[in-house]
């Protein structure tokens, strides 16, 4: 009986460091994958932004949103990382505010801008009935930065609360109504601010994900009439296959969002009706929740061609550059 107990007890650590590296190794490659997808985009908008006189209000929003999902990663991505590879006490009381408040405002900005994206676009490719639709339309590009504007100003104002709970990890039990993130904790102190704060959040989200689904469900229908008159739109209209091929990427991005959104949503609803929150349940949602920020900018690199155009032309300017500088022997 004694040796099987210590057969039982040399399993265990085992087990847990398996569990860990392959934690650790998931949420490394996540959020190594989002940083790098995420970088790119913003370098190969950059440099179009330097080739073109005005960005279109589709690729001002796509690059505003890799932005946010950058912010996401480097604000939830490498600290959790770093906490499950052993590295503790990174971040003072201070630090964690800022953290998770730079946190909250990311990922808001990330559902925001992706609902902001399948609206613009839907007014896009929307047939012009009516004068008021038709100078909508002709207005959008100068409505892109307002609406940014707005956008921050909104969630920085829904997140404000955020920074009040955040604290730094203590030693000892984690307390009722908190949020372990392993680098940061987020105590809510009681039973009401706890569900309070959490429906305020969901509200706001869910009233988001009803727009980007309502106005993705308006380009579908867009899609199939155009589907049925493909030819003679083409001889009409030389644009309209382009504004298409970024309609039906706008629906996969939005469809990807809802995917994640609802996994995410169904642990933070669980996460409500339980006063200790378990760690790995915390880390799922955590997982989840960035899985948009890592899969969105690989999709908007394989289906924007300008942004593919742009990735391939500084590859091979790069390879050029190598093969000059490389000395020739004799």
């Amino acid at each position: 009986m004694r040796v099987s107990r210590r057969k039982k007890k040399l399993q265990k650590p085992g087990t847990m460091d398996l569990c860990i590296t392959i934690k650790g190794v998931s949420f490394l490659l996540q959020t190594g994958l989002g940083i790098l997808g995420n970088t790119s985009v913003l370098m190969a908008y950059a440099q179009i932004a330097l080739v073109e006189a005005c960005l279109q209000p589709v690729d001002k929003i796509l690059a505003h949103l890799a932005f946010s999902n950058l912010l996401q990663m480097l604000t939830r991505g490498v600290p959790q990382t770093m906490v499950i590879f052993g590295l503790h006490n990174l971040l003072d009381d201070p630090g964690c505010k800022v953290v998770i408040y730079a946190y909250r405002i990311s990922r808001a900005l990330s559902i925001c801008l992706t609902c902001m994206l399948s609206v613009f676009q839907a007014l896009t490719i929307a047939p012009s009935v009516g004068p008021l639709l038709t100078k909508l339309k002709s207005r959008l590009s100068q409505l892109v930065v307002p609406t940014f504007i707005g956008l921050w100003l909104l969630n920085m104002t829904i997140c404000i609360t955020s920074p009040l709970f955040a604290i730094a990890p203590r030693n000892g039990t984690v307390p009722a109504f908190t949020l372990n993130l392993g680098f940061c904790h987020v105590n809510f102190r009681d039973s009401l601010t706890y569900v309070v704060n959490g429906a305020v959040f969901s509200t706001r989200d869910f009233a988001f994900v009803a727009v980007m689904l309502a106005s993705s469900g308006y380009i579908l229908i867009l899609l199939q009439k155009h589907s049925r008159q493909v030819r003679s739109i083409r001889r009409t209209q030389q644009g309209t296959s382009m504004e298409m091929q970024a309609a039906k990427t706008v629906v996969i991005l939005v469809v990807l969002y809802t995917m994640f959104f609802g996994i995410d949503n169904m642990i933070w609803i669980y996460m409500l009706t339980v006063a200790r929150v378990p760690s790995v349940v915390v880390d799922m949602r955590a997982f989840f929740s960035s899985c948009y920020a890592t899969f969105s900018p690989f999709l908007m690199i394989s289906t924007n061609k300008k942004i593919k155009e742009r990735m391939v032309c500084a590859a091979g300017e790069q390879t050029a550059e190598d093969s000059t500088e490389k000395p020739t022997t004799k």
